[in-house]
């Protein structure tokens, strides 16, 4: 029998663009088209986001493919970029949470997604009472957003919403998201990531890749690949699990293909990460003795959510690490905070006597599957 290796199998960047593009081009004209759930949002939009939706129009809604909202706080006048945009979704969003004076930008390489975005600019520009208008898509792939005409240091915040897992070398397109960011700025991601590294086999599949699944990262190789690029300490702010192996809500034939090609019982992950450009975040996080307070300044946002475990109630101080203190005075955050001085270092920040004061158990797991490597968390410590 003929044995094929891995790098014999993988697939050319152009062979999976093509094979991406006919998928969501042609293939899936509905979300209801998808074999399995991966590539749709279960949870909730927060409030601030779901106000908007009401105003997007219904086409541009009814091609929506995403695993999460990508949508973060505090947008008013910032530059956005969402990659993969797609129908536009996301973009028209943004458009009128950053407001009249704000930009949002659309990468997306489906012909026929970009032409129903295109489509609906007059129609949202009024919908928001925009007399110019603040968005624009451009076709272009994420590895190589320069031809796209995405400056460095050129967006505050990335976006992109079950994208990044069908696209071939992560690590590139992690490196020109990093690019493009502007010291202090954001992304904000939603992802779908696996407990394992998967076979090249499932990979070749182009439904399996197409689903969001084969192509989706192993969390701790995530976890490297941020760190290597330059995002040291990305949050978790939502996360789910599936097990469609098992899943009798998917049909047997495709659930029969990803047991033999993925296993029975691999786990994928819906996952919102948020990650900030930013000089002098540690690997660990350490104790200044600082504390941060929400001052209520965000319009609509009674305490702010940093992640799934840190949440700032509005006059309320709390202590923090110097990597949490960091992601709030040196961001768009800053005239929404006050944020005490870094003083005399007391060792390893330790999360567990603050517990109290956050959300919840320890999730800020940043970006793979062992616990405590977030903010104000020291490995193992929770």
């Amino acid at each position: 029998r003929h044995s094929t290796s891995a790098c014999d199998m993988m697939k050319t960047n152009a062979q999976l663009h093509q094979e991406v593009s006919e998928y969501y081009g042609s293939t899936i004209q509905k979300t209801e088209d998808l074999e399995c759930g991966a590539c749709v949002c279960s949870s909730k939009p927060p409030p601030h986001v779901r106000a908007v939706l009401s105003e997007i129009h219904e086409e541009v809604l009814t091609k929506f493919y995403g695993c999460g909202s990508p949508i973060p706080q505090c947008l008013d006048g910032q530059t956005v970029l969402d990659l993969g945009s797609g129908t536009g979704r996301d973009v028209y969003v943004c458009s009128k949470l950053v407001g009249p004076n704000g930009r949002c930008i659309g990468i997306d390489m489906t012909d026929e997604q970009l032409a129903i975005a295109n489509r609906y600019i007059p129609y949202h520009m009024e919908k928001f009472g925009y007399s110019t208008p603040n968005v624009e898509f451009r076709k272009g792939v994420i590895e190589d957003l320069r031809t796209a005409g995405i400056e460095d240091n050129s967006v505050d915040i990335v976006i992109s919403n079950c994208v990044l897992n069908l696209v071939s070398d992560k690590r590139i397109a992690f490196q020109e998201i990093f690019r493009v960011i502007k010291p202090g700025g954001e992304l904000y991601f939603s992802d779908v990531y696996v407990d394992r590294r998967l076979p090249a086999s499932a990979k070749e599949d182009k439904v399996l890749w197409g689903e969001c699944l084969s192509g989706a990262l192993y969390t701790e190789d995530f976890r490297r690949i941020m760190a290597t690029v330059g995002f040291s300490e990305p949050l978790v702010v939502s996360s789910s699990e599936k097990q469609p192996g098992r899943d009798p809500n998917v049909t047997p034939a495709f659930r029969e293909k990803l047991q033999e090609l993925c296993g029975e019982d691999v786990t994928f992950y819906s996952r919102t990460y948020r990650a900030f450009k930013l000089e002098g975040l540690e690997d660990r996080c350490e104790d200044y003795g600082q504390t941060a307070t929400y001052l209520g300044t965000i319009p609509g946002i009674e305490a702010f959510e940093l992640d799934s475990t840190h949440v700032f109630k509005q006059g309320t101080p709390q202590r923090v690490c110097g990597n949490t203190a960091l992601m709030l005075a040196g961001t768009r955050f800053a005239p929404h905070f006050s944020v005490t001085p870094r003083g005399e270092h007391r060792g390893t920040f330790a999360c567990e006597e603050h517990a109290g004061e956050h959300a919840g158990p320890c999730a800020c797991s940043g970006a793979g599957a062992s616990p405590c490597r977030g903010a104000c968390c020291q490995q193992g410590s929770c």
